[in-house]
């Protein structure tokens, strides 16, 4: 039996007389053993880790000489035991099916239909999903309870759209209308108190108090304005991401006195955001503490003690020991012409949470722990990244406890196996990988970090005949990623990385060489895989065949090439809901759901095809299907397309419906289509008209 409790062939062979099992084995030693030639050596390289192997080697060793002691009986009870796992595991999953938290994806709608829910537009399920439905499921008879309440429709917007912060306002209380001298409402005051800097630093958000005049425009359009008839769900679409005791960025162009230093690793200006905190009670209204809203200047001068800490929303150690919260004070660092506009006082920690700076006296070593406004679980983060782990090798060495860089612990693979780099550190290298011939080696974050690579020179990716390197959950800038032309390896995988376009950044976010390449592929025979990523411009060669998905190549202008090869053309490639900001010149081309928002110039137009996807007018692309501009006006509307932006690459609110619903699911074209966000905000306007009380309108509105 194995350690989930699972029938095995050992498990039956146990249940038979003693003499079945002698002669069994007596067999299995006349007989040739049933090992293939790759367990054989995989049970030698086990065997030689002796006492260091850990839980999963032992198991494996285990398993594979029970194979080797194996007779013909024990081999047809192998047989038998594995249908009947198979048969307990169905059993088990049938039980599990009948509660909402632990059923397939698949069952709950059957669920749903016991209480009259209806399934409106499917949700991705699996290990990728960023959208279940069991939350509103559950919720269900209760939301039919307290049908029309203000907290209920807040609690109905998060369980449809699946964001973490969401706040429903009665935009009627926030009209500004004449009273009565008989029934005075100080609170519903038409003028601001200029006394009040917290209500004055909300205006304009899903918490603004102040009063505004009458707005008749449709709130379902977005028209965020009071009305008598009008409900807003305010929603944030960024989620906060959190980045765990990583190294200050220090800027040198700070004066003298006070050293400078930056909170993102890139050393770019970023507005710090809040991490949510748990509603306790479902009646309960979002605050702004609920939500992953961004933190003022002045929210962190008046609620440091709830932001600031290890277990808060940012936290700062120097050498490493950790600066309370009384040592900590609130400061406008923007430029001031010479420098920063603030120092702080002697002693003390200055924060600007909306530039992402701090100021401290004396030579010391800053870590911070922080969170910015992003898309969670693409691009590399503290997000859980593990499902996407391939088999670590012979050998898996942990940087920094084995080796205190990330070239020696490379060294020391000896060609084949893993390194796993388990901090959130910055690492100022000039890396080269090798594998040996058929090896794999794997150089890749630890589940829930983000370490930055600083390249120092090119980060060279070389093998032997069908060697294969991954890199995962990196962040790397200032040199690319390159495959060097007399390498024989056969494939370069790119998963949850970050490979910065433009190489560096200002502090301001502009890249410092816009086209900068990301990742060259000097071999032709060399297949390069980007998953979940964001790259510069990608260079192979004729024959290389380069794959994307759910990805971004970033050029850092549509006229510069993004996909190519130094003669021209690239070989095959193949798009899958990606977004390629640049020119592609490409032999074939096979791409759908995506945009491409520079020329592309395909060779051969015979084979491949585009499917829901976005090419500009005068592309030279295979055969079109439902592709988009049909119309001229048809074109994407982002809300940024700078890098250092939160809402890099997403989708503006007003782009044309064939664009932003254009893709086979109808969600969005492009990087961000597996959000379905165009069908969660339909689904929670839908569900509004469900559970309003008559004459209410509602609408969504995105804060971010």
């Amino acid at each position: 039996m194995t350690t989930d409790g699972r029938t095995t062939g050992e498990t039956l062979l146990a249940l038979l007389p003693a003499i079945h099992r002698i002669r069994d084995e007596e067999l299995a030693g006349r007989l040739p053993d049933q090992l293939t030639a790759g367990e054989r050596t995989e049970l030698l390289a086990l065997e030689a880790l002796g006492g260091a192997a850990d839980e999963k080697d032992t198991l494996r060793r285990e398993e594979l000489r029970a194979k080797l002691r194996r007779g013909p009986l024990g081999a047809f009870l192998a047989l038998v035991g594995d249908q009947v796992a198979v048969l307990e595991e169905s059993l088990d999953q049938l039980y599990d099916d009948l509660f909402l938290e632990t059923a397939a994806p698949w069952v709950l709608p059957y669920l749903g239909d016991l209480i009259g829910y209806r399934l409106l537009h499917p949700a991705e399920s699996g290990e990728t999903a960023v959208w279940d439905r069991r939350a509103e499921i559950g919720h269900t008879i209760a939301f039919r309870r307290r049908k029309g309440t203000a907290s209920m429709l807040e609690q109905l917007a998060r369980d449809v759209t699946g964001h973490p912060g969401a706040a429903v306002a009665e935009m009627f209380t926030r009209l500004a209308t004449t009273q009565s001298l008989d029934h005075l409402r100080p609170t519903a005051a038409v003028t601001p108190s200029l006394r009040d800097g917290a209500a004055i630093d909300r205006i304009g958000t899903a918490f603004g108090t102040g009063a505004r005049t009458l707005d008749v425009r449709a709130v379902e359009a977005g028209a965020a304005r009071p009305a008598i008839s009008n409900i807003a769900a305010f929603v944030w679409r960024l989620h906060a991401l959190r980045t765990e005791r990583t190294p200050a960025v220090a800027d040198v162009s700070v004066t003298a006195g006070v050293p400078g230093f930056r909170f993102h690793p890139l050393g770019i200006d970023c507005q710090l955001v809040q991490r949510p905190e748990r509603e306790e009670e479902i009646s309960h209204l979002a605050e702004p503490r609920n939500v992953p809203g961004a933190i003022t200047r002045r929210r962190l001068l008046d609620d440091l003690p709830r932001l600031y800490g290890p277990e808060r929303s940012l936290a700062i150690w120097l050498d490493g020991v950790p600066v309370p919260a009384t040592d900590v004070v609130a400061l406008n660092l923007a430029d001031s012409g010479s420098g920063w506009m603030r120092t702080p006082p002697a002693g003390k920690v200055g924060i600007d949470p909306e530039l992402g700076r701090l100021a401290v006296a004396g030579t010391v070593t800053v870590t911070v722990m922080f969170h910015r406004a992003g898309v969670s679980g693409a691009f590399g983060g503290e997000y859980a990244r593990a499902h996407t782990f391939g088999s670590t090798g012979p050998t898996m060495l942990r940087v920094p406890q084995d080796h205190p860089t990330v070239q020696a612990a490379l060294n020391a693979l000896a060609g084949s196996g893993t390194v796993e780099i388990t901090d959130s550190g910055r690492y100022a290298e000039n890396l080269t990988l090798t594998a040996s011939a058929g090896a794999r080696i794997s150089l890749r974050a630890a589940d829930g970090r983000r370490p930055t690579l600083a390249l120092t020179g090119s980060l060279t990716v070389q093998g032997g005949a069908d060697a294969e390197v991954e890199l995962n959950g990196l962040l790397i800038l200032g040199h690319p990623v390159v495959v060097p032309a007399s390498t024989s390896l056969a494939r370069l995988s790119v998963r949850h990385c970050t490979v910065v376009p433009g190489a560096t950044l200002a502090a301001d976010g502009t890249p410092q060489t816009p086209g900068a390449v990301g990742v060259e592929v000097g071999r032709d025979a060399c297949e390069l895989v980007v998953e979940r990523s964001i790259t510069g411009s990608l260079v192979g060669r004729p024959r290389t065949r380069i794959s994307l998905l759910d990805s971004v190549v970033d050029a850092c202008d549509p006229g510069l090439p993004a996909i190519g090869s130094a003669g021209g053309a690239s070989g095959a490639l193949s798009v899958g809901s990606s977004t390629v900001v640049g020119t592609i010149a490409a032999h074939q081309l096979q791409v759908s759901d995506s945009l491409l928002l520079g020329d592309v110039q395909v060779t051969d137009r015979q084979s491949g095809c585009a499917r829901f996807s976005y090419l500009p007018p005068g592309s030279r692309a295979p055969e079109r299907y439902r592709c988009a501009p049909a119309d001229p006006a048809d074109v994407p509307r982002f809300t940024s397309l700078s890098f250092a932006a939160p809402g890099y690459t997403r989708l503006a609110d007003s782009t044309p419906e064939p664009v932003r619903r254009g893709s086979e699911d109808e969600s969005e074209m492009g990087v961000h289509r597996r959000l379905q966000e165009p069908q969660r905000e339909a689904d929670l306007l839908t569900r509004f008209d469900e559970y309003l009380r008559l004459g209410l309108r509602a609408g969504v509105i995105h804060e971010s």
